[in-house]
């Protein structure tokens, strides 16, 4: 039985989504260990949804440490199909001020060790991840964002760094002659991970800093992050439900058929044990396992 339509990931300063009508929590066993923090379900403008804190109430995890394979397995497993995305980042650019949102077009990838895969195991799999972001979720987003006034940037590429030290200088401008937009550290392997799992996913991120490029500005903090976070929490949790209420269930895009072409390993070679595990994204395929 489908549980959730829709997925909110809340991230730094956004560790509940208090608009949820008839919330209730629940603990959801994956292959892949425990979620962040226990999942709320509940009802969000006539929509089913379900939250989860990527870094647990009170922030205690580290962007190395989140278990995203089980935040997203997790959610795929209570039916949701789309996901939103919360993220605290630095502005790479002057004309993407503190305060501001973003809505990420593109990614890079700069982490390292991150587990980045279902997969493995006796099974091989590829996904297509040239347009990273679900085109429908990313225009619901940036709608909303406008909508409850904050200054919004529709598009620009997004640097996800390890962490959990923010970059030196050489780096911050080295992102920055890539013609990066924004720097983060939470947004992959989930973005990869919901792709995967042939949910539609995007991210709002809101400018907290100027990261350490910028002459005139301080540097960042995690005392800054904070303080600029704690300014547009209304504003996001807004802009997710406006979002969320704006977007159909099913979408036109491809982000559902992502396994479609992606599996390579022949299913009678495949590891019982595998396909076992990894059956919510196989069934569609390749039918039950016995």
């Amino acid at each position: 039985m489908t549980t959730a339509d829709f997925g909110v990931i809340g991230g730094s300063g956004f560790y509940d989504l208090d608009a949820l009508r008839g919330a209730r929590t629940i603990e959801v066993a994956t292959p892949f260990g425990v979620t962040s923090s226990p999942i709320v379900v509940g009802e969000l403008l006539g929509k089913r949804v379900a939250f989860v804190a990527r870094h647990d109430e009170g922030h205690r995890l580290l962007p190395s440490e989140l278990p995203s394979r089980a935040n997203i397995w997790a959610l795929k497993q209570l039916g949701v199909r789309r996901v939103v995305a919360m993220s605290a980042v630095g502005s790479l650019r002057l004309q993407y001020e503190p305060l501001h949102a973003v809505v990420p077009d593109q990614v890079i990838d700069r982490t390292r060790g991150r587990a980045s895969t279902f997969f493995g195991d006796g099974l091989a799999a590829h996904v297509g991840f040239a347009d990273p972001f679900c085109p429908e979720t990313r225009e619901a987003l940036a709608a909303a964002s406008e909508g409850a006034g904050i200054v919004t940037h529709r598009g620009g590429t997004l640097v996800v760094i390890e962490g959990p030290a923010f970059s030196t200088r050489a780096e911050s401008e080295l992102y920055r002659s890539w013609g990066a937009a924004i720097i983060g550290m939470t947004a992959l392997p989930e973005a990869k991970l919901a792709r995967e799992a042939e949910l539609c996913y995007a991210s709002i991120c809101y400018v907290t800093d100027y990261d350490v490029w910028h002459e005139q500005e301080a540097d960042v903090s995690a005392e800054l992050v904070i303080e600029n976070l704690q300014r547009n929490v209304a504003h996001a949790r807004e802009t997710v439900s406006q979002a969320i209420a704006s977007l159909p269930v099913e979408g036109e895009c491809a982000c559902g058929d992502a396994l479609a072409t992606a599996l390579l390993t022949a299913p009678e070679l495949v590891p019982a044990a595998t396909r076992r595990r990894l059956a919510p994204l196989l069934e569609r395929y390749w039918g039950a396992s016995s």
